[in-house]
């Protein structure tokens, strides 16, 4: 067996043409992660060489299963093998890891990257975008969960089709989430009854917030996305300060009214170090029947120049679809009840998106040499 340092392994390789081998790796170290700008090999991307004759085949190990290049990646590793001499098929299996952001902080330990969305106001879509990004994460293969900390106005159950009931009960005081397309989901709504008011003050928002964070079975996850409520009071606050967040979504609509607090809230995450992971302009425009024109009914252009302000990426524009609003009101969310439709492609996109920009922090928090050595033995 040929070993390669940092995880590139020759499993049953025919030792006739070890210039073969080195051609392979050579070529690979010429395919170029776009988000990350470094090669697969350096990466460490590249497992499980198989040789057999002139057959190849091997691994692609990418760090998020939803990761937007994915298929590219592919292409360009099939493409670059294949025209090496002496190859007669290439076989790549894409798979995936989902890296951790790490952390020091004594809560959800067992969830590898959480996600906070955000806006500075109300009525921008904020608790459609979370429920459609987060189903748009599991349908990739990620495990996924949902906290609805929007304490007064929680409407993910609603959105989600669960209804309002007591949480299971697990040992020591904790409850397990429910679980509706293949997500984790808490919220309060889950903690009074159908239709009833939650009225509390705010030392008792963080009670339920700690609650959320300490007391819940989460299990393993490769994403938490937390809805949050609009604006940047306690809620917002005690989240940043005693959850482990590995970066912020901010959502607006194009119109200047939505982008004012939406800058607020871009701020308020700078000022508590948490990372920006980019801009969602929501409602960002309409295609009516028949035409394929598209109507920017709130302004054009809003959310890439409060992106361009910051210095941080826009990461999607959802366009307004009727589908949309019926599947929130149905507990049907457009990525499930319609995956094809305009919308459904922009929060996929979206979540690419997303799960790229944290594996370039991630990336850039990474102190571990990749660098590769042949050691090849007879």
């Amino acid at each position: 067996m040929n070993l390669i340092s940092g995880g590139l392994y020759l499993l049953g390789a025919i030792m006739s043409d070890p210039k073969l081998q080195e051609k392979i790796i050579d070529a690979l170290k010429t395919v170029q992660d776009p988000d990350l700008h470094k090669d697969i090999v350096s990466l460490g991307f590249v497992k499980n060489i198989e040789l057999d004759g002139g057959k190849v085949k091997f691994d692609v190990e990418l760090t998020t299963p939803a990761c937007p290049v994915k298929e590219q990646l592919k292409s360009e590793c099939e493409t670059k093998v294949q025209a090496i001499e002496g190859v007669d098929s290439v076989d790549v299996n894409m798979t995936a890891v989902v890296r951790s952001t790490q952390h020091s902080q004594p809560v959800l330990t067992g969830v590898k990257n959480i996600i906070a969305v955000a806006s500075g106001k109300g009525g921008v879509g904020k608790s459609t975008v979370s429920t459609n990004l987060a189903i748009a994460l599991s349908l990739t293969g990620a495990k996924v969960g949902l906290m609805d900390a929007d304490i007064y106005g929680p409407s993910i159950p609603q959105m989600m089709g669960i209804p309002i009931s007591s949480p299971k009960v697990a040992e020591e005081n904790k409850f397990f989430p429910h679980e509706k397309y293949g997500l984790k989901v808490v919220s309060a709504a889950f903690l009074t009854k159908q239709g009833q008011p939650l009225m509390l003050r705010g030392p008792m928002l963080g009670g339920i917030i700690q609650q959320f964070l300490q007391n819940v079975e989460w299990g393993e996850l490769d994403y938490l996305v937390i809805d949050l409520p609009p604006g940047t009071g306690d809620v917002q606050l005690t989240l940043t300060q005693k959850a482990p967040l590995s970066g912020a979504v901010v959502v607006t609509t194009p119109q200047e009214v939505s982008l004012i607090d939406a800058d607020k809230g871009v701020k308020m995450f700078q000022q508590v170090k948490v990372p920006l992971l980019g801009i969602v302009e929501n409602m960002s425009y309409f295609v009516c029947d028949g035409c394929d024109k598209k109507h920017t009914i709130f302004k054009e252009g809003g959310g890439q120049n409060l992106a361009d302000n910051f210095k941080i990426p826009l990461l999607g524009k959802v366009p307004i679809i009727p589908a949309v609003v019926e599947g929130g009101d149905s507990g049907v969310p457009i990525v499930m009840s319609d995956p094809e439709s305009p919308a459904s492609l922009a929060y996929k996109d979206l979540a690419g998106q997303v799960a790229a920009q944290l594996s370039i922090n991630q990336s850039k928090d990474d102190k571990v040499d990749a660098s590769f050595e042949l050691a090849w033995k007879s």
